[in-house]
């Protein structure tokens, strides 16, 4: 736990999706070192109960696991539930609980379209929704939503992802704007090229390691705790007067479109 709790984070309630590995794991550590009480939710129950116990081992705060599917309705409610009874309401909710399309769009079947929308942006408002209904009977909390630079940027053979997480990150500001004189807070987070579980067949070679590392401006691929630094400072009172707002966090990957242009014409 933070000796000074700076970031006020000691002794809330936090839920973190799609913690069962990668960021969601890297953002639900970042808040338990922080003192908060954490709730791992995650379809792969055998990686949210390893996440519980690296909380537990790394920080002593704690933490305890759901398996459900954050786009099925009454499994997020049955988390809540065991969530007020056990510590009680959430005073935090990270929305991060994702899947990538494949495919282009005329290659993808309507039902690998659906799937994508109800996890990636359908399974987001059910979250906001249930877990946000305490924090606006007491008028205080923080929804921090982790979208991606593909929200932006189209990504190629991805199917589905790019338009749902550019729809992740509307539905943050909405909420913003619904929210916030009820004293709750929404923002986003915005990973760029992060590496992860599901990258790392990508970047242990290490020529796409490079390649890549070469369009980051900053020079190196960005870690999952790069991107709980910053939802956890969203997610705490320090970011108390900001709601509506998406943080990139991508090295300067975002603003290096028209260098890489420049580049490619040499």
């Amino acid at each position: 736990m933070s000796p000074n709790n700076w970031l006020g984070l000691a002794g809330k309630n936090a839920v973190v999706t799609g913690a069962g590995g990668g960021i969601g794991r890297g953002i639900a550590l970042e808040l338990a070192r922080e003192g908060a009480t954490i709730m791992v939710i995650d379809l792969d129950e055998s990686g949210a109960h390893e996440t519980v116990a690296m909380i537990e081992q790394a920080t002593g705060a704690k933490a305890m696991h759901f398996a459900c599917d954050t786009a099925d309705a009454k499994q997020i409610a049955a988390a809540a539930g065991v969530l007020r009874s056990e510590v009680g309401p959430a005073d935090v909710l990270v929305n991060n609980a994702g899947i990538i399309g494949r495919g282009t769009l005329m290659d993808t079947s309507l039902d690998d379209w659906q799937r994508v929308i109800d996890v990636n942006l359908t399974g987001y408002l059910l979250c906001a929704r249930e877990f946000g209904r305490d924090m606006l009977e007491r008028r205080s909390g923080s929804v921090v939503n982790v979208s991606s630079i593909c929200g932006v940027h189209p990504n190629p053979q991805a199917g589905a992802y790019s338009p749902s997480k550019a729809a992740v990150s509307m539905l943050s500001r909405q909420l913003a704007v619904e929210w916030a004189r009820h004293g709750v807070r929404s923002n986003a987070v915005a990973p760029g090229l992060i590496w992860t579980p599901l990258s790392d067949a990508s970047y242990s070679d290490p020529s796409i390691k490079k390649a890549r590392e070469g369009l980051v401006p900053m020079g190196t691929i960005g870690m999952p705790a790069d991107i709980a630094n910053a939802a956890a400072w969203l997610a705490s009172p320090r970011s108390g007067y900001v709601t509506g707002q998406e943080i990139v966090v991508d090295g300067g990957l975002d603003q290096a479109l028209l260098g890489l242009l420049s580049t490619a014409s040499n």
